[in-house]
């Protein structure tokens, strides 16, 4: 799966748990965007999480 570029966020595993305490396994996927932003001076296209674009620690490209 994908990962945020900036923070390297990815896919987090775990267990869904029924009220009848039925165990299945499921996934929980980062709120990824794929973005303009600024990398080494020049305008590339780069997936990122959105908590990463809204603290400020990418500079988009307009």
């Amino acid at each position: 799966m994908a990962k945020c570029a900036i923070c390297d966020k990815g896919v987090t595993v775990g267990i869904k748990l029924s009220h009848s305490h039925i165990r299945t396994k499921r996934t929980w996927h980062p709120n990824l965007q794929r973005v303009k932003a600024i990398v080494d001076g020049s305008p590339k296209r780069i997936m990122v999480c959105t908590r990463c674009l809204r603290s400020g620690k990418v500079q988009r490209a307009i």
